[in-house]
């Protein structure tokens, strides 16, 4: 059986830079894990900055894997295994076990977390899942996190655990079903308003997450949620855009 070789092209400096981003990659577990102890200490403030640092790096770490050509130089070590994993624990189990520990749902709280931590983990399986090709997700990304720190700031202040149940299934749904949600790195329209305006976001919920423990400012919130809501629709709007263009390109090649 033939042995995958790392490529004698490559310089040991090389090889080291793409090990780099690896290792940068796998501290994705590690700011999991914090962010677990700070969510058991009911430090949630400083479980949703764990969070950030660890949404960060995952925002990072694939232009560093491109720019050190990882796949070349270390074909035999999975990135995106690595990054899956990760992802998985810092974007859906542990936002939901947080979701869980504040008891901002009805009783059993941990059964309606159990619905979304499945549909992620088959969102997470699914193979063609990550349309770069054409700048999309399949269904709701998984952003699990985005989703519960609404429900802690604004649904349950405002409809209670019924409503932060409701918000929490229709995003489960949106999880498996068919459309499409911008892979923002990736978009091939608007792709500066999804990177700047994620960053922008990132900066204005850092400054929440100070007042996390008096009491974050419902027009802060609100202001917040100006980019995952236009997300949401541009999402809907360019996926509808690309459907329809090559349904247009079909018809023409076939005429």
């Amino acid at each position: 059986m033939a042995e995958t070789q790392t490529p004698t092209q490559y310089s040991t400096r090389e090889k080291i830079l793409a090990g780099a981003v690896h290792v940068y990659t796998a501290t994705g577990v590690v700011w999991a894990l914090v962010s677990l102890i700070a969510i058991v200490q009911k430090n949630y403030a400083l479980f949703w900055a764990f969070n950030v640092i660890a949404v960060i790096v995952d925002s990072s770490d694939g232009y560093f894997a491109r720019k050190f050509q990882v796949k070349k130089v270390l074909p035999f070590v999975d990135g995106r295994k690595l990054d899956d994993i990760a992802d998985y624990l810092n974007y859906t189990f542990l936002p939901l076990f947080a979701l869980w520990h504040m008891k901002l749902l009805p009783q059993p709280g941990w059964l309606w977390v159990s619905f979304p931590l499945l549909a992620s983990l088959f969102a997470f399986a699914y193979e063609g899942v990550k349309e770069e090709g054409s700048g999309f997700f399949v269904g709701f990304p998984s952003y699990w996190n985005f989703v519960v720190i609404y429900i802690a700031l604004g649904v349950h202040k405002v409809s209670g655990p019924w409503g932060s149940l409701g918000f929490l299934l229709l995003f489960t749904v949106l999880n498996v079903v068919p459309l499409r949600f911008v892979y923002p790195s990736m978009a091939k329209r608007w792709k500066a308003y999804f990177i700047w305006g994620a960053i922008a976001w990132t900066v204005l919920f850092l400054y929440m997450l100070t007042q996390y423990n008096k009491g974050v400012s419902s027009t802060l919130v609100w202001i917040s949620l100006t980019y995952p809501a236009s997300y949401m629709i541009l999402s809907v709007y360019l996926d509808f855009e690309a459907r329809r263009e090559a349904k247009k390109q079909t018809s023409e090649s076939s005429s």
